[in-house]
């Protein structure tokens, strides 16, 4: 199922991270008006040195700098952080698939035990072994899985229902923990390829600052600029993925439970029908 989920946003992602096309962008010169008609004036030549002035295109391509600055989009922020957003753009999609089955999934298995109990109690008191059995097939969720598999092992006595059920769960617990490690790896890995791109957006900051002979801060906003960005992605994809893995695990141990009280009742109802056939 994730994988189905995945592709899905994959196919997303791709569509929304395309850069722009040039045909697409808007057209600076159309924001920046320049005063055209203005009458001139003719004024006497003073011999006074001038400072030179900053013209009117270059006071407007600044404000039209900062308004683009000031609001640049998700999308923006995403081609902004440089090549490593691509990788963080990745996990963050494959945690989500995870997400979303696991949920899906766990969410399907969960039961009411102590009713199952009580309506298995029921055959078995009964000495329905084929209507215990075929209650564990139609119930869904680990917890009837290791039951029937110690059900099938009944006439080979308590020894080899207990290693039945066993097994049966190891199988049910590799079916639980499933993709909880991906969850795990990328909440380690995320703040990682953060870190890189900071090192790299701050790498490329110095190098500008090398290569020009006036240093000014416009050189250097760019690639720390790019180390912010991916510094913060890498925090935000990391953070709610562990915190979904520890809420799965903490899910896990609730059907761990849910199976050990269930097969521990199991072996000690099959123990006491034991006992009465001998007496």
């Amino acid at each position: 199922m994730y994988r189905s989920i995945l592709v899905v946003l994959l196919l997303g992602a791709i569509a929304w991270a395309q850069p722009p096309a040039e045909g697409d962008t808007t057209s600076m010169e159309g924001d920046t008006s320049a005063v055209v008609g203005e009458p001139v004036v003719d004024e006497p030549v003073v011999d006074e040195p001038v400072a030179p002035a900053t013209t009117d295109s270059d006071m407007d391509a600044e404000e039209v700098e900062r308004q683009q600055t000031a609001s640049m989009d998700l999308k923006d922020l995403f081609l902004a952080g440089g090549l490593f957003m691509y990788p963080l753009l990745l996990a963050l999609l494959l945690g989500v698939a995870v997400i979303v089955e696991r949920f899906v999934t766990l969410s399907r298995a969960r039961i009411n035990v102590n009713k199952f109990m009580e309506q298995l109690g029921g055959h078995l008191r009964k000495g329905d072994m084929k209507g215990a059995e075929d209650l564990c097939d139609r119930t869904r969720g680990p917890v009837a899985s290791i039951l029937r598999a110690g059900l099938l092992r009944r006439d080979k006595g308590l020894e080899a229902v207990e290693k039945a059920i066993e097994s049966a769960g190891g199988i049910e617990m590799a079916f639980l923990e499933k993709g909880l490690v991906v969850l795990a790896s990328i909440s380690s890995i995320a703040p990682m390829l953060g870190f890189l791109g900071t090192v790299s957006g701050m790498i490329r900051a110095f190098g500008e600052i090398a290569a020009a002979k006036n240093v000014e801060a416009s050189l250097v906003a760019g690639g720390i600029q790019e180390a912010l960005i991916t510094t913060a992605t890498g925090l935000i994809i990391a953070i709610p993925m562990q915190m979904a893995n520890n809420y799965f695990i903490s899910r896990v141990g609730r059907f761990v439970i849910d199976m050990e009280e269930a097969s521990s009742i199991l072996v000690d109802t099959l123990a006491d029908m034991e006992h009465l056939k001998q007496l």
